[in-house]
């Protein structure tokens, strides 16, 4: 039996640039260990493509971080990756990608990437092959470039060894050793003997052998083996060293230079996945035999955009199982059990991404939280739906088989649905609800019979007010209608979907005093708005906490994050068995009546009093609407008079019709949760993950009313917010509205001041009853006094704007304490 600090399985570029950066941070009794021989999984038939503008804030800045630390790795370590900063270029073979390729621009202008919007003929001087029949246009990276997978691993790994770690080849984890709830250690295999090494902390790095390591300690790991084909041809002439990547979306393909040939692949509308029974024990180093017929849809694109493919040989097609995982995100985090972390589901981008996977995993393991917010790859994202393999298959295979579509913003994906549906899923439908899905469950996103409402000017009246460009896709005027009929009368909404957890026992209260930045300790009835933060003073959760007793609290957070919120909980509850998490979400129906007129409707279904004096905000009671006994909660996220309304899911039903009934004299509508969106920015309601992340603390979220620093608890993150107080903000979150109000933000679009860019839109949309486009976006603090102008780059085009004092609408909240 041995020791060591932290056990990493798997020798690909993940494990290896993990242990790479421990070591860099001070870690030294670290063992690596893999089955075979380093890189035998699933890098060593990677193509080596690292492109850095990616989707989101996080993902970028980790690309940026491998691209250059794959500048610098052979002359740190003495192993070369062969890295070839050749420059990438993507083509718009459609206007819809042009308009894509538009937004790129912008968006990379906030990094400070070098991306430059260029035409057909520019593209094709610097990748001379490409015909330009079709290309309106493209974008060109010259900091982008590729390298050799297994140099990359065999550079980190002689990173890592150099400065302590342990490596050990054909070493085969046979067990993992949990006791109550935390990891204990491995069991391995070589040679034939068997080792038991103890280890505070696992690391479950074994690409698309991470479901079986995962299944070792009790933990489900949703990733699908798909099998991935590119081609390298025989040398072609006008092919050089320096030739850029090019990739062409919308013929389904992408190259680069190989030896003076091509390497060229893509991603088909027909996926192969693979071994879905159980990847073969001794598939080490091996590829799957070609698949021609399914390869020739990509051969037909790549003949199009480079016609030389069809008068050259192919050497070699490489046919290669990559981790696949439901929503083409990384797997990354601590799991529930303590100290077993994952690092997998690579998706075909792993080799760019991994100098950032191992950055970020390394400071989560020493300092037990990321430098970045990552919820979006953090494993505690997926429920326990994606314990089923049916449901994984469905979501993985549609994520693959629209790896290159346009995506536009609040594009719905269909595959597995419906499958968690609240009690009134069938009458919403019938009421011509059009269904969004959100972490499994179906939400109502407009009603489409709405949009004819006369009382907001009918249809065509509406229509008007659609956004340009990609904001009008996916959008309806039944939006507006459901927001102005908000202000005006009442809405109904279901909010079932959200996440709802129970925190109870006897150190309930000191637990959520050590955890929240407000303070909690009210009175029963009370309820709080707060944040929990992370020791840097960072937001890692948003939401309220009721007092339902002395020892019992519920909290509300977002169904996205729900699983993240309830696991930051579990993670800094006590040992001592004096705290309980329960998660209701399912068990309990919500239902948000907001409006003018709610308190009409809400008096005519109960007995009880529903007075400002007898019920004021921020106020819960139990009271019994109809037949059903509800717990009320005088609180809002639309700005409006008007409770939540929660009840045991097997009087959903009961509930809807009652308050149904009794709301159509008064003007009720039903509403979708894109109406809710429109209302809370005329409010300047924050949503978690995008306005608000653990890079901002509650003074720079204008949040400074939710904190509690005089409370008499020391609660996590308070010390730096004291620092952070005296040392001022470094941002500010600020309202801008937008001179055009049909140019709408969709977020991540760049928000210059004097010229200069100096921040990105957070979130953006429409406000109906203020009839003004709104964004919000971090500011320096010396550029985010109110009346400042600027500009917001939309598609393209500069629009202005000014910084104004917030919220838009209803600024000294009469509307929600009459």
């Amino acid at each position: 039996m041995s020791h060591a600090r932290t056990v990493i399985i798997g020798g690909g570029v993940g494990g290896t640039s993990i242990a790479y950066h421990l070591t860099e941070l001070g870690w030294r009794d670290i063992v690596l260990v893999d089955r075979a021989e380093l890189t035998s999984g699933s890098t060593f038939h990677s193509a080596g493509l690292v492109g850095q503008l990616r989707s989101s804030v996080t993902l970028t800045k980790m690309m940026m971080y491998g691209a250059d630390l794959y500048r610098r790795l052979a002359a740190e370590t003495g192993t070369d990756p062969a890295w070839h900063e050749v420059g990438s270029l993507r083509l718009a073979s459609s206007p819809a990608r042009f308009e894509e390729l538009r937004r790129q621009a912008g968006w990379a202008k906030t990094f400070g990437l070098p991306l430059e919007l260029i035409t057909a003929d520019e593209a094709r001087r610097l990748f001379p092959l490409m015909s330009v029949d079709g290309v309106l246009g493209a974008v060109y990276l010259p900091t982008d470039g590729w390298l050799d997978p297994s140099g990359l691993a065999l550079a980190l790994a002689a990173g890592a060894r150099a400065r302590g770690a342990t490596i050990r080849p054909h070493t085969r984890v046979v067990a993992i050793g949990v006791e109550r709830g935390r990891v204990t250690g491995v069991t391995v295999e070589h040679g034939g003997e068997r080792e038991l090494i103890e280890a505070d902390v696992v690391v479950n790095a074994g690409g698309m052998f991470a479901p079986e390591i995962g299944r070792m300690a009790g933990v489900d790991i949703p990733i699908v083996p798909m099998a991935h084909e590119y081609v390298f041809t025989e040398p072609v002439e006008g092919v050089h060293a320096g030739l850029p990547q090019l990739r062409d979306p919308d013929n389904l393909v992408y190259f680069r230079e190989e030896v003076g040939g091509l390497c060229m692949g893509g991603y088909e509308r027909h996926p192969a996945p693979w071994a879905l029974d159980g990847i073969p024990p001794d598939f080490n180093g091996k590829l799957l035999a070609p698949d021609w017929p399914r390869f020739a849809e990509i051969m037909d694109g790549a003949v199009r955009r480079v016609p030389a493919i069809a008068d050259v040989g192919v050497s070699r097609m490489i046919n290669g199982p990559e981790g696949f995982t439901p929503d083409n995100e990384f797997i990354l985090g601590e799991s529930d059990v303590r100290g077993f972390f994952v690092a997998a589901g690579f998706c075909a981008h792993g080799i760019a991404g991994a100098g950032g996977i191992g950055r970020q995993l390394a400071t989560w393991i020493v300092d037990g939280e990321p430098e970045l917010d990552l919820w979006k790859m953090d494993i505690r994202r997926f429920g326990p739906h994606y314990r089923s393999p049916t449901y994984t298959l469905a979501r993985t295979i549609e994520v693959y088989a629209t790896y290159y579509d346009i995506h536009y913003p609040n594009e719905e994906r269909q595959a597995g649905r419906p499958l968690r549906t609240s009690p009134t899923y069938e009458t919403l439908a019938g009421l011509g609800a059009v269904f969004g899905e959100k972490s499994g469950w179906e939400r109502p996103n407009w009603l489409e019979p709405n949009a004819d409402d006369p009382r907001f000017g009918g249809r065509d009246a509406l229509e008007a007010l659609r956004p340009r460009g990609w904001a009008g896709e996916h959008w309806s005027p039944a939006i507006g209608a459901e927001a102005l009929a908000t202000r005006r009368a009442a809405a109904l909404f279901d909010e079932t979907s959200f996440a709802k957890l129970e925190v109870g026992g006897p150190g309930a209260c000191a637990f959520l005093q050590g955890l929240a930045a407000n303070d909690i300790d009210r009175p029963p009835g009370a309820i709080v708005y707060t944040q929990l933060l992370d020791r840097r003073g960072g937001i890692q959760a948003d939401l309220t906490v009721t007092r339902l007793g002395p020892d019992r609290f519920l909290l509300v957070t977002g169904t996205a994050v729900g699983n993240h919120d309830a696991a930051w909980l579990r993670a800094h509850r006590p040992d001592d068995g004096s705290v309980e998490v329960r998660d209701l979400s399912a068990a309990r129906v919500c239902f948000g009546l907001w409006g003018p007129r709610a308190r009409d409707i809400l008096a005519t279904t109960t007995r009880d009093d529903v007075s400002d004096a007898a019920f004021p905000y921020l106020t819960a009671r139990e009271i019994t609407v109809g037949p059903v006994p509800v717990l009320a909660l005088r609180v809002t996220y639309v700005g409006e008079l008007g409770w939540e309304l929660y009840a045991p899911t097997e009087f959903g039903r009961a509930l809807w019709s009652t308050l149904w009934a009794s709301g159509r004299d008064h003007g009720l509508v039903a509403g979708g949760y894109r109406a809710i969106d429109a209302l809370r920015l005329e409010k300047g309601y924050r949503v978690w993950s995008s306005d608000i992340t653990p890079d901002e603390t509650p003074f720079e979220a204008g949040l400074g009313f939710a904190v509690a620093l005089d409370k008499g608890v020391d609660f996590l993150g308070r010390e730096a917010l004291v620092a952070a107080k005296t040392a001022g903000p470094r941002k500010r979150l600020r309202c801008l509205v937008l001179d055009d109000p049909r140019s709408v933000c969709l977020g991540n679009e760049p928000v210059r001041v004097e010229g200069e860019v100096v921040g990105r839109v957070t979130s953006g949309g429409y406000g109906f009853a203020v009839e003004r486009s709104i964004a919000y976006a971090y500011l320096p603090p010396d550029r985010a006094a109110i009346g400042t102008r600027g500009e917001v780059e939309v598609f393209g085009d500069w629009a202005g704007f000014e910084v104004v004092r917030e919220p838009l609408y209803d600024p000294d909240g009469a509307r929600i304490r009459p």
